[in-house]
């Protein structure tokens, strides 16, 4: 388990000691405390305690250690909830049409502004503590750095919310500095402005990893500052949902964010702070464990889990990844989020990545590996047999990561070549997909791709669309993606069409097999490459060939083996689209120019006369 939370908790209601009671729901504070300001921003200690309770409200059930994670962000050509659309239930926020009385919509939205009410406390007083301008040296230096993670915080917090509900309250002081505590709709652009400018302040502030020795990944240091402020920058350059006219559009000063979001990721490049892991799969389980298989320092940024409650902790491995029985030796996980199927076939099949992302089997009672059909493919980043939990327990102390260095190298790519086109972008790209191949692989799956996708910046920004899905899925990004790029819509047309060709078998998907045939093998608990798939017992060869050639073609598996439909899984007889634009299919409910914003529940709007329910809702 990696700690996060190693100071005393209770100190976190500190940040509501002088809270008015008019504060209404939607911006209700938990957890009141008599502890004045004097005694919470009076020593570094003190102080430090108290910026810890901001980053409180990052995890549990109601952030991200699962709805902001699992639920909010799903529903692209990745990954999406499992199960029949439903608008009161979860899922119905995959398929954009979730009703503004769904209950997950409420919760996660007052967690937010509670954590955004916390950082407002620090940044007032932390600059009006004694030693933040009296201290000693390390006291000044302390305060300040503390002062700057409050700032990027506040930030993180914001951009859940207007990436989320667009157009929302604003509040950059305490709620007890405001008479009206009724606050209607600011346009979200000019939260967004004053998000950079708060960053770029933050940077000042903030050490760099090296120059900090409280410089775990879950504690904020100047890449993350820095990092931040470009993903930002890209949200603010790129489209959103409007309210008048309701359109999807961006501003006309839209390069001027993506020069922020090229020099911040530039910067982070040429500090040599971070790197990438050369081992994919150790990557994602470093956040399942203390142990130091995270060389490089690509974790920037993760959500860290402790305690046992679903108020500190996360539900990552149980609620998503691979399936485990819970008569297995390895404990129960549930996993709940599906594959897009078709998502298999985005990987080029060298490609070491694809069997990290993808879980294709799950562990039976007897500890033995069953392969799923196509529908049943889960994440493979998130395996709670990478921790050492082996009953049925949901908190998991897996942490989620908010930001790590592929996405720094990809959207200075992005931005580059926006701005300047491929050439001085190509090395980025490069060293991401180096990564994704074995070394044999670089001539053609690097140095070619490289070279053909750099033709001009309409094609090197498809390559990094598609890069951007290969290396992120399942990690809460690629959502948010197709919406700052204006894709979204396009890209569930095109995804239902994939499966429909997936299905029957025609186009890229031709030779694809319809069923798959296996003899259950021992689970070995080893390293997915090549460990896991080494003794994993398929008809007619290993997975790069089953799954890239035609196979038997019948439902009757050869002797000793079960048969797994694979594309044969999309087949409904009663209903051909159900899985793909009906109420199990891809986005069943979305609607252009509606859909790409969720509803605020209805609580929320009855709680302020001045807040609206827009586009559609």
């Amino acid at each position: 388990m990696n700690q996060l939370i190693k100071y005393n908790v209770v100190a976190m209601g500190v940040v509501v000691l002088s809270l008015l009671s008019s504060c209404k729901d939607y911006l209700k504070i938990d957890n009141p405390s008599t502890i004045s300001e004097t005694v919470a921003f009076g020593s570094l200690n003190e102080a430090n305690s108290t910026v810890v309770g901001v980053y409180a409200k990052l995890p549990g059930d109601n952030g991200y250690g699962s709805r902001l994670s699992l639920s909010f962000s799903q529903g692209a050509d990745d990954f999406k909830v499992d199960g029949a659309y439903n608008p009161l239930q979860t899922r119905g926020l995959s398929h954009y049409g979730a009703s503004p009385n769904l209950p997950d919509l409420k919760a996660p939205y007052e967690q937010l502004y509670s954590g955004i009410e916390r950082a407002n406390m620090c940044i007032k007083y932390i600059p009006l503590s004694p030693i933040y301008n009296s201290g000693t040296e390390t006291e000044k230096v302390g305060m300040r750095k503390l002062l700057g993670e409050a700032l990027t915080l506040r930030a993180q917090f914001y951009l859940e919310l207007l990436r989320n509900w667009g157009d929302l309250p604003a509040r950059f002081v305490p709620a007890s500095d405001i008479t009206d505590q009724y606050i209607g709709k600011e346009d979200r652009d000019v939260i967004y402005d004053r998000l950079l400018e708060d960053l770029r302040e933050a940077a000042t502030l903030v050490p760099w990893r090296s120059q900090t020795s409280d410089n775990t990944p879950t504690r904020i240091t100047k890449g993350v500052v820095k990092g931040l402020r470009a993903r930002i920058a890209l949200t603010r350059g790129g489209y959103s949902l409007r309210r008048n006219p309701q359109v999807m559009a961006r501003k006309d000063d839209y390069l001027t964010y993506y020069t922020i979001a090229r020099d911040e990721c530039k910067e982070i490049i040429e500090s040599g702070e971070h790197g990438l892991n050369p081992n994919f799969e150790n990557l994602f389980k470093s956040l399942h464990t203390s142990k130091s298989v995270e060389v490089g320092r690509e974790m920037m940024f993760t959500v860290g889990a402790a305690g046992t409650t679903g108020a500190t902790n996360t539900k990552m491995a149980y609620s998503n990844g691979i399936r485990q029985n819970a008569s297995s030796s390895y404990g129960q996980a549930n996993g709940l989020n599906a594959a897009i199927a078709t998502y298999f076939y985005e990987f080029d099949r060298e490609d070491l990545r694809r069997d990290v992302t993808l879980a294709y089997y799950s562990i039976s009672a007897t500890n033995t590996k069953e392969l799923t059909t196509s529908l049943v493919m889960r994440e493979g980043k998130f395996r709670k047999y990478w921790t050492a939990i082996r009953d049925a327990s949901q908190n998991l102390g897996v942490n989620w990561a908010i930001l790590r260095y592929a996405d720094i190298l990809l959207m200075y790519a992005e931005a580059e070549n926006e701005l300047s086109g491929p050439e001085n972008a190509k090395s980025a790209l490069r060293q991401v997909r180096e990564r994704a191949f074995p070394q044999s692989q670089w001539p053609t799956q690097v140095t070619n791709y490289i070279n053909t996708v750099s033709a001009n910046k309409e094609t090197f920004f498809n390559a990094i669309m598609q890069e951007r899905l290969l290396e992120f899925g399942g990690e809460g990004i690629r959502k948010y993606d197709l919406i700052r790029w204006n894709k979204l819509a396009s890209n569930i047309e095109e995804t239902r069409q994939k499966m429909r060709d997936f299905r029957d078998g025609v186009g890229v998907y031709a030779n694809y097999p319809r069923y798959v045939y296996y003899i259950p093998s021992p689970f070995i608990n080893a390293a997915t490459i090549p460990g896991e798939l080494a003794n994993l017992n398929l008809f007619g060869g290993n997975i790069n060939t089953v799954m890239y050639t035609p196979g038997l073609g019948t439902s009757t598996a050869p002797a000793g083996y079960t048969t797994v439909r694979w594309r044969d899984a999309v087949n409904d007889t009663g209903n051909s689209e159900r899985f793909i634009t009906g109420v199990d299919g891809i986005a069943h409910a979305f609607v252009p120019n509606s859909r790409e914003l969720l509803p605020i529940h209805s609580d929320i709007i009855g709680a302020n006369f001045r807040l609206t329910q827009d586009y559609g809702y």
